[in-house]
């Protein structure tokens, strides 16, 4: 019998509006920032549909007819092979609403985030510094935050409310002259939303009082010091500690040494160390970095020392250049919101040796430099061993790693309990991880165009890959020398294999070498045993090929397992690409958008976004009324990594190309597709030949510093014509000019390319 659903339809998608078109329906790429119906396959594959374009869906039989609100576009016929429907809404990210009134500090944003909250706002006339105040939505009173979370980026000011619990809140800045305040010029934004970190996982179980410096519910502990650290006092800020366990105290010099401090158990004061800006080693030397990789090194003699330090960045600009992190024994330690990048060669981004109840999430992590051999890309991204146990690895974004991470060396044992969630594997080659001998649980991670593999398990390991979502990647699961591994162009590993069970994974756009194979295929030389339900127990009949390894089924097992609440794994890279999902917030500083159709294979270093990690620098210019950080010379964070110049900038001129197929300003994002075959634009005496194709599921979201003039250049020979917020716009030539003021987000009308965005100050 022919049913209807368009009437359900359209009352579903009444809450979810979108605001992109389809270029070719049935074809739309995986978009999250667009409300979109996703359509599992029975072959794996995933289909996207814009809810916004839906007339109808029909279900005819075993057909699903997806139906398009244009005339001119066949219906979408699926026939016999759906195996689920869902509904994603769009991951937002979008902050209350902000009044800014006549004589009032001007707020361009505001929003809340994990724990979290900040705004940015414009220079007050006649300021010298400003004041920012918080309170909870119920409360009356206000809390005024560290000067040190009030920074000075030169055109806005912006200012980071950290160590909140969930909850809503109330954010004011109130502008000062010579240390007044100027009180009826206060500007205040109300209902600003903050969320919890998921603190689902290894790291917190059957540990009490939080891990690191913080609480469960956020906030700091009772007692707690906070250091917050920049190039210029990385080696010289102090903290007064216990020297022994008889009472006696000292005086410690330089963040390394505070650290060394901690070794022997002495310290029962939580500390959390807020990383302000971009910390270089070539600016800070290498006195204070005392791990065996030239790291900051977080040490403590045996696993019941109780570090009780939590690593921070705040805002989306906090980094480390030059040198990573190292965590070696001890217990209660936590790393987030922070960036790792051009480390040396031989070294980790962060390496953890022996450390319990360990919580690293929220981190972006790239090249470290580039090295022989199979060092190209420097070495690990985020690797555990020598016992590390109680680990949990979550929301972290790896991007284009080569050998992502490393889980266990060969002293490991299975009661090592490891997991990894929400991580963006992100263009990475491979080890994600790779395991030797622990146990470790991965779910909801999404595996983004990895080159090599995704999990490899081997020397008796137990993996259960539970609810994953594998776009573009070769070989899913390997286990060593038997299953894929023992097929085609030889093996990742000579050590003996390692058991995976696997549950609900997507494995979508699979390429040609695409290899796979589960107990089902072949019950003796398998990559994975795939189970019908997630509670299903791995029968001890099962058993690596080479070493004779049984399923521990650790994940069935109450006394081992955390709770926590999986989604499918076709919600995936909507939640982990997401406001809230993986990295740094805003997804950090520094934004590249990899091309798919060549970056997927590719496991070299990728030219232009190695350019753009080169030529960093961060835009932060200080504090008010304070000159404690050193502006870098150039701050621009995103140089255009093509060597053809940019016109000389003319006063407040910001020109913001695509060559290398990225944004060459940081307040310029991309989601879509680029390309060097649409022709060129010439701007100013310069051609420009990359450009963004204005396609359905393209979004390019602009944010001023200011109220600016946007210019849009357009291909040579094209008419401008695009949507501006939604509202289609159509220029008389290949150039079209506006004013803008706040966030403002450029999609398609009609098919076009978008060569440059020019931004002047009115």
């Amino acid at each position: 019998m022919k049913k209807s659903y368009s009437t359900f339809l359209a009352m579903l998608f009444m809450a979810c509006i979108a605001q992109v078109s389809i270029m070719a329906y049935g074809e739309t790429p995986f978009n999250p920032g667009v409300n979109q119906m996703n359509v599992l396959l029975s072959n794996g594959e995933t289909r996207y549909f814009n809810t916004s374009e839906i007339e109808s869906v029909v279900f005819d039989g075993d057909k699903m007819i997806i139906t398009d609100f244009s005339s001119t576009v066949e219906p979408v016929v699926l026939d016999g092979n759906v195996t689920s429907v869902t509904f994603r809404k769009a991951q937002g990210g979008s902050g209350p609403v902000i009044e800014n009134p006549d004589g009032k500090v001007a707020i361009r944003e505001a929003k809340g985030w994990n724990e979290a909250a900040y705004m940015t706002f414009l220079p007050f006339d006649g300021a010298d510094g400003y004041n920012v105040y918080y309170r909870n939505g119920n409360a009356t009173d206000w809390k005024e935050i560290d000067a040190m979370l009030v920074r000075n980026y030169g055109s806005y000011g912006r200012a980071d409310v950290v160590g909140l619990a969930p909850g809503v809140y109330d954010v004011k800045v109130v502008p000062s002259s010579n240390g007044e305040e100027i009180a009826s010029a206060a500007n205040t934004v109300e209902g600003i939303a903050v969320t919890a970190y998921d603190r689902s996982g290894f790291a917190h179980l059957n540990f009490s009082g939080g891990v690191g410096a913080y609480n469960n519910d956020g906030t700091l502990k009772a007692g707690a010091k906070v250091l917050y650290i920049t190039n210029e006092n990385f080696n010289t800020v102090t903290l007064d500690l216990p020297s022994n366990n008889k009472g006696g105290t000292a005086t410690y010099t330089g963040l390394g040494e505070i650290f060394k401090a901690l070794q022997k158990g002495y310290v029962s004061t939580p500390i959390a160390v807020r990383v302000i800006g971009q910390l270089d080693a070539d600016k800070i030397g290498t006195t204070q970095l005392l791990t065996d990789q030239k790291g900051l090194l977080l040490k403590g003699n045996n696993t019941d020392i109780n570090f009780q330090v939590t690593v921070e960045g705040i805002g989306d600009d906090a980094s480390f250049k030059g040198f990573g992190m190292g965590f070696v024994g001890g217990s209660g330690a936590e790393m987030r919101n922070l960036a790792v990048m051009l480390h040396g060669s031989s070294n980790d981004c962060v390496e953890v040796k022996g450390t319990r109840h360990i919580w690293i999430h929220n981190c972006d992590l790239y090249y470290g430099q580039k090295g022989g051999g199979d060092h190209d890309k420097g070495d690990g991204s985020l690797d555990c061993k020598d016992g590390c146990s109680y680990a949990t690895f979550a929301y972290n974004h790896f991007i284009d790693s080569g050998k992502s991470a490393l889980c266990g060396m060969k002293s490991e044992v299975t009661d090592n309990l490891i997991c990894y969630h929400h991580n963006w594997f992100d263009h990475s080659d491979s080890r994600h991880p790779r395991v030797r001998t622990s146990t470790v649980h991965l779910w909801n991670n999404y595996y983004d165009g990895c080159s090599k593999y995704g999990v490899g398990a081997t020397m008796g390991c137990s993996i259960f890959v539970e609810r994953n979502y594998f776009r573009g990647t070769k070989r899913p699961m390997m286990s060593s020398l038997q299953g894929t591994d023992a097929t085609g162009d030889g093996t990742f590993s000579g050590e003996n294999g390692g058991m995976i069970k696997s549950f609900g994974n997507v494995m979508a756009e699979r390429p040609s070498s695409f290899s796979y194979i589960t107990t089902a295929d072949n019950a003796t030389s398998f990559d994975a045993y795939e189970a019908s339900y997630r509670d299903e127990q791995v029968a001890s009949s099962f058993k690596t090929l080479k070493g004779g390894t049984t399923y521990n089924n650790f994940d069935t097992n109450p006394e081992l397992m955390y709770e926590y609440l999986p989604v499918d794994a076709a919600e995936v890279p909507a939640i982990v690409t997401g406001y809230l999902g993986a990295g740094r917030l805003n997804h950090g500083d520094i934004h590249f958008t990899f091309n798919n159709s060549v970056d997927d294979s590719d496991y070299g270093r990728n030219s232009g976004l190695d350019r753009i990690l080169s030529s960093y620098k961060c835009q932060l210019l200080g504090f008010f009324g304070d000159s404690t950080v050193t502006p870098d010379p150039d701050p621009n964070p995103n140089p255009d990594p093509d060597p053809t110049p940019d016109p000389e900038p003319v006063g407040d001129l910001i020109i913001c190309s695509f060559e290398g197929k990225a944004p060459s300003s940081n307040l310029v994002t991309v989601s879509g597709n680029y390309s060097t075959s649409k022709g060129t634009a010439t701007y100013a005496g310069v051609t420009y030949n990359t450009c963004v194709k204005m396609e359905s599921a393209t979004s390019i979201s602009v944010t001023p510093p200011q109220p600016m003039k946007m210019t849009l250049v357009f291909g040579d020979t094209e008419t401008a014509n695009l949507k501006i917020n939604g509202t289609k716009v159509t220029a008389a030539g290949s150039i079209y000019s506006t004013e803008i003021s706040e966030s403002t987000t450029l999609t398609k009308a009609d098919s076009r390319n978008l060569f440059l965005i020019v931004l002047e100050k009115l």
